[in-house]
């Protein structure tokens, strides 16, 4: 039976019954929990290290009125971190290479950003469709454009993150497939392609934490917009 390089991107299912929910809740279930004593150990105090400071730097050029996406924001960017991490494993399934959960999580949350925005402030809002000083047989066009690019947004923040973690699932199993198939044949080519398939892993756990970071940051630019 032929295998097809896309039937990793296929949702696991058990008896019919989908799977992806399970694959979706399991990370939350591997974070560790604060103790009740006042000295935490080492894993919590790195935990929460790095959750303030990913707070404080993506809160940094917000009013306060947009502190209040700070915790659905962290969340978020842990969340997707874990999934994104938890998919490089063999014989495991990223959520985050379906399309459909991305732009579930980046419609709600783009429309959002525009209702705070028309809600608060509505005249700066549907300023953002007009740039100032535009020659008035421009204004018509520029307005349809600027639409347009408005509600692309949420496509464009679905589609990156899916195409980027796709395309290094796809990537690393083609060259773990050819260093299987080079091995008997070619020892020395097989150990060089080894080598390049580790750097690519590497690669692929830092693409895997920085788009989880570019998804949130893209959301928290377009909250700014609107606050």
């Amino acid at each position: 039976m032929m295998v097809s390089f896309f039937d990793q991107f296929v949702s696991p299912s058990f008896l019919g019954i989908p799977l992806i929910a399970i694959a979706i809740a399991l990370p939350w279930v591997l974070f560790p929990t604060p103790p009740a004593r006042w000295v935490n150990n080492r894993l919590i105090t790195v935990q929460t290290w790095f959750i303030n400071r990913f707070t404080n730097q993506l809160m940094l050029p917000l009013n306060v009125g947009g502190h209040k996406w700070a915790l659905l924001l962290a969340s978020l960017m842990i969340f997707l971190i874990t999934i994104n991490m938890l998919g490089l494993l063999p014989y495991t399934f990223t959520p985050t290479t379906q399309l459909s959960l991305n732009m579930g999580l980046a419609v709600p949350l783009w429309l959002a950003t525009v209702i705070i925005g028309m809600r608060n402030q509505p005249t700066v809002a549907l300023g953002h469709l007009l740039p100032e000083g535009t020659p008035i047989p421009l204004i018509p066009v520029l307005i349809i454009i600027e639409t347009i690019s408005l509600f692309i947004r949420p496509l464009a923040l679905g589609v990156r993150l899916t195409a980027n973690l796709t395309a290094g699932h796809l990537l690393i199993q083609l060259i773990a497939t050819a260093v299987f198939v080079l091995l008997p044949m070619m020892p020395t080519v097989a150990i060089l392609t080894a080598a390049v398939l580790f750097l690519l892993t590497l690669l692929e756990v830092a693409v895997a934490m920085i788009q989880a970071y570019v998804f949130v940051l893209l959301l928290s630019l377009y909250l700014q917009e609107n606050v």
